[in-house]
């Protein structure tokens, strides 16, 4: 042990309370006291470069922390992305903090726990068999000696190597671990005491705003900011850079309005053109990295498969750019203390914005600290610093702490997308309805989830990355939900085609027990086969797997006959994740997906024309509201027999498919496009069945 562990004393915290301590780079960080610390008075704090964006994880993970130090939840404080105080982490991605973050915590409290017991048993002079642990003091049953966690630790840090072997309890004994604890935090969540990037303030604190440009591309011919030079503002101008300071938000709005713009604007690729650009115009390869890079995957023989087939069956499928739509559009707060930088901002790679300082500021990184206090979501979509930086830059320029806010048009037009792609599926089967072959090509939405689960012995799977149109980057769960879309339809067709029933003719083609469960668990919490769809009304359902998670779901829709208008009227998903930590926590995690997951599939799509973004509002882009709101059954398949998964992203990706499928059951019409109902347009009967073309 050491000198006293250093922390941090809140959100608005430039400073810190006792001794500064550089944090560990390397993302192994070794020791106890780089994840752990104990106060004087007992308490345990926890540092851990994750991001709370909504997910939860201040509960999940104080929960692992709890469960190896005998403690109640409540006992566990989290200092969650700072990076003077947290352990490097590569960022929220990819439903890693439950399977590796979670793991590592359940690891360092152990060793933690083990450690005390070492201590105690030594100021003792007892055998440590005869010690136990309970609720923040080591006892000694024979004695009746007890002391307490901080007793012993004196609150020094915590300097021994954590052990990676230290006996971590199973899932099957959890007793904190494994139940729904109330959320730690939840009433500053639900009385608004709780406080965002938007919410911060500095002392002397001004506002920024930043010049866009009127379309993707376009570059300034000519500026003029004569009339935004106004007393109390300031006007920022670095080569591209253009932004103005203000006492308050009101004033900088108009300053910004002031300037005189003129831009040239090259030719972009038109809307109507998008898939066809895809697929013919490939990404160089050293631009072809970022959704997993190129990915081929293939075994067997096409040519063999097909001809052993009595169907064969070839569509295509797309998916349209969408946005990550926030809640809390980016935001950041800046303040310098000569060459050392601060910035609060919501994002979900602390240390990957920290770096794009450095770079863009020519600083070392631990001359900067970025501090994330909890965001109002992200869905995959805040992986970058742009707006940290702008606010960085009007900082320096001002010599006072700046805020920068994006409008809800800014974080529409200049976020990243969720890529649009196309998919190519082409499938044989045999008579008995077996697959003998599948081939399927993802052009630039993403390899994630490309893989399919199916037993086919003949296949080939390709992802070809493409030049984009507009900006893209990471979205909940990546391309799997593209990949699933597609490949669930697909299967539908095959079924149709067959005269066979869309979950038998599945069942039959699966190897893969765990996805097995979930379908079947789903299929029987909805009926499917014990009940037929009224007039009116379709069944569909989807399932895969990603990320080490399965997901099935089953999907009632109802067609109006009078509007012809289509409606979502009930979900029923069965999810599975391993062993679940906390039940409650992850249905609320499943239904948000699910929420989420409408959106996409019946109406988001980015509308576009000459570079420039068309419905850059909630009031023209379409997200689910109450209205379209079904009723959802969560059926949670808990496996204490295997290690936890992550859930963020798996349980969105069956829910387009289903939908899809279910419409076609309804109306006898298959869409092959996302979205499926593209500005809440109705979908009308058709005169005849073109399933199978």
């Amino acid at each position: 042990m050491s000198e006293t562990r250093p922390r941090a004393t809140g959100p608005d915290a430039g400073e810190s309370t006792g001794v500064r301590r550089p944090p560990p780079m390397e993302p192994d960080a070794p020791t106890i006291g780089d994840w752990l610390h104990i106060e004087r008075d007992g308490r345990v704090i926890v540092y851990t470069g994750k991001t709370e964006m909504g997910q939860n994880i201040r509960t999940s993970l104080a929960q692992a922390v709890a469960e190896e130090l005998r403690l109640p939840v409540t006992a566990i404080e989290l200092v969650l992305a700072d990076t003077a105080y947290t352990p490097y982490d590569m960022g929220t991605v990819g439903s890693r903090t439950t399977p590796i973050m979670a793991r590592r915590l359940h690891q360092v409290a152990a060793s933690t726990r083990e450690l005390l017991l070492d201590l105690a048993a030594a100021r003792w002079q007892v055998a440590r068999d005869q010690l136990r642990v309970s609720d923040g003091k080591i006892v000694h049953d024979e004695t009746d000696q007890a002391i307490s966690f901080g007793e012993l630790t004196q609150g020094q840090r915590l300097t021994q190597e954590y052990d990676d072997t230290a006996p971590v309890t199973p899932p099957d004994q959890w007793t904190v671990a494994g139940t729904s604890v109330a959320k730690v935090d939840g009433w500053a969540i639900v009385t608004g005491a709780r406080r965002y990037t938007p919410d911060l303030t500095r002392p002397a604190m001004l506002i920024g705003k930043v010049l866009r440009a009127p379309a993707f591309g376009a570059s300034l011919t000519a500026l003029d900011t004569t009339a935004a030079a106004r007393p109390g503002v300031i006007v920022v101008h670095q080569g591209d850079f253009v932004g103005v300071v203000a006492s308050d938000r009101l004033a900088a709005t108009q300053a910004l309005a002031a300037i005189h713009a003129e831009w040239a604007i090259p030719e972009q690729v038109a809307a109507h053109d998008l898939y066809a650009y895809l697929k013919e115009h490939p990404a160089p390869p050293m631009q072809q990295q970022g959704f997993g890079g190129p990915e081929r995957f293939e075994h067997g023989s096409l040519p063999d498969g097909r001809a052993a087939a009595a169907q064969l069956l070839a569509q295509t499928y797309t998916v349209a750019y969408i946005a990550h739509a926030p809640l809390e559009p980016r935001a950041a707060l800046a303040e310098w203390a000569g060459s050392t930088l601060t910035v609060w901002t919501g994002t979900q790679r602390p240390f990957g914005v920290r770096g794009e300082l450095a770079q863009a500021f020519g600083l070392p990184e631990d001359a900067i600290r970025v501090i994330v206090p909890d965001t109002g979501s992200a869905y995959g979509g805040k992986h970058t610093g742009e707006v940290a930086i702008e606010a960085a830059r009007l900082a320096r320029a001002a010599d006072r702490p700046v805020k920068l806010i994006w409008t809800r048009e800014e974080e529409f037009t200049w976020a990243y997308f969720r890529p649009a792609g196309v998919i190519d599926v082409a499938s044989a089967v045999d008579a008995d309805g077996l697959l003998t072959a599948w081939e399927q090509h993802n052009y630039n939405s993403g390899a994630a989830g490309i893989r399919t689960p199916y037993a086919v012995t003949n296949q080939l799977v390709e992802y070809h990355p493409a030049l984009p149109v507009l900006r893209q980057g990471s979205y909940r769960a990546l391309a799997a939900t593209a990949n699933h879309f597609a490949r669930e339809s697909h299967m539908d067709e095959l079924a149709h085609a067959l005269g066979r029933d869309p979950l038998a003719f599945r069942l039959q083609n699966l190897r893969d027990e765990r996805l097995r469960a979930v379908f079947e668990a789903s299929a029987e919490a909805f009926g499917w086969g014990a009940r037929q769809p009224q007039p009116g009304h379709g069944f569909g359902l989807a399932g895969g797997t990603e990320k080490g998670s399965y997901v099935a779901t089953c999907v009632e829709v109802a067609l109006d006959q009078a509007s012809g208008e289509m409606r979502v009227v009930r979900v029923v998903q069965a999810f599975e994740c391993g062993a679940i930590v906390n039940p409650n926590g992850l249905r609320n995690q499943i239904e948000g997906a699910i929420v989420q997951g409408l959106g996409g599939a019946l109406f988001e799509a980015i509308e576009f024309a000459n570079g420039t973004i068309l419905n850059n509002h909630f009031s023209s882009y379409r997200v689910p509201r109450f209205a379209d709101m079904p009723a959802i059954e969560v059926v949670l398949v808990d496996r204490p027999d295997l290690p936890s998964a992550g859930a963020g992203e798996t349980p969105i990706v069956g829910i387009a498919p289903a939908v899809a499928n279910a419409l076609f059951a309804a109306t006898g019409t298959r869409l092959r496009a996302l979205p499926l109902m593209p500005q809440g347009l109705p979908i009308v009967r058709p005169a005849r069945n073109d399933a199978i073309s």
